[in-house]
């Protein structure tokens, strides 16, 4: 065995043992989380609220809090609590008109297939554009780059989608402006769930038509949730491949005759991208807790319209439901990031 593959093989085991390491670091999070908002559903109201719906009888409700040990002390409370969410106990979300874990899993998919072409169409756009920026310092379409990225930050994203609605969905209608698919691709869906993700669904079910009509009602509200990351993500783009630029390396690179296509691509992108990537990370694992603001807008039945929708109704089941799963999403997103940082960047090393 060489020296070479000797080296990559003890990379390969300390990543494992750091991948083990974070995903046992899950527990005492999850931990934290769930005592968070079993705490808060002490405090805040009544904690049967989250396992009785609006049309349970009220002779019922003592009935209910003794199967779910709510005359209990209250550290005996806590442990039935941990217990009931692991078998899939979250309570009842009244706004759903469903049990919590079966709202989580009918609209958790809509949401990460909009933030998953939401980052697609970001980062596709946005780290060109930053790369462009960066190369073309000072000239006019770094100018011209800048000024859309500061828009991209400031607009309010809600005015934005409103704007793109109604040129795009209502002046000149290229796309649907509501909704999450066609007439068709809705009841088919709802008889033909794999996955919950309709764009994979489709192809899954070899319906490259209502493929077709998922794509278009998604592409809207993907491009304007895309907007403001893809501004920050080319921001923070230019900002590390100006810095790279000016590193020694670099500069040999340069004076050994290297193409500038090659220094750019081959050796400053690469290390520039690390940055980029914990901003990437970071902006998923938001969207896929829910983008209120674009799902309530074009109607998109995700979480995050699911979550608004709770707490405007003071459903204690929904809300704590949805905290959960924040706090997983963004636990596992940061996870993804670190990993991620040891194929950009060989120099990193997990001890």
């Amino acid at each position: 065995m060489t020296i070479d593959s000797q080296l990559e093989l003890v990379r390969t085991m300390r990543l494992r043992e750091y991948i083990i390491r974070r995903l046992i670091l899950i527990i005492p999070v999850i931990f934290g989380v769930l005592l968070i908002t079993f705490i808060l559903s002490h405090v805040v109201g009544n904690p049967l609220a989250a396992y009785v719906t609006p049309n349970t009888p009220r002779s019922l409700y003592p009935i209910i809090a003794a199967q779910h040990h709510l005359n209990d002390p209250i550290f005996l409370q806590f442990y039935y609590y941990i217990v009931g969410v692991f078998q899939g106990d979250l309570g009842y979300s009244t706004a759903a008109s469903l049990p919590t874990s079966e709202a989580i899993v009918q609209f958790f998919p809509a949401t990460m297939e909009l933030a998953m072409v939401a980052i697609i169409i970001a980062v596709a756009l946005g780290i060109p554009v930053g790369i462009l920026s960066a190369t073309k310092k000072d000239t006019s379409a770094d100018h011209v780059l800048r000024v859309f990225s500061i828009s991209g930050v400031s607009v309010p994203i809600f005015w934005f989608a409103m704007i793109m609605q109604f040129l795009l969905g209502f002046e000149i209608p290229i796309f649907p402006y509501a909704q999450r698919g066609g007439i068709d691709t809705i009841a088919f869906m709802a008889t033909h769930r794999i996955t919950g993700l309709y764009l994979l669904d489709s192809l899954l079910w070899g319906r490259f038509d209502l493929f077709l009509d998922s794509l278009r009602y998604i592409i809207l509200p993907a491009f304007c949730l895309a907007f403001s990351m893809l501004a920050g993500i080319s921001r923070m783009m230019r900002s590390s491949m100006l810095e790279v630029m000016r590193q020694d390396y670099i500069i040999l690179a340069r004076s050994k005759g290297l193409s500038e296509r090659v220094v750019i691509y081959k050796h400053a992108m690469r290390n520039a991208l690390i940055p980029t990537v914990t901003v990437s990370g970071l902006l998923f694992g938001g969207l896929l807790t829910g983008a209120v603001l674009t799902e309530t807008i074009f109607a998109w039945p995700g979480i995050g319209r699911w979550s608004t929708l709770a707490i405007l109704t003071d459903d204690i089941g929904g809300i704590m439901g949805f905290v959960l799963i924040a706090a997983f999403v963004y636990t596992i997103a940061n996870l993804v990031v670190d990993i991620m940082y040891s194929f950009l960047d060989p120099r990193v090393r997990y001890g």
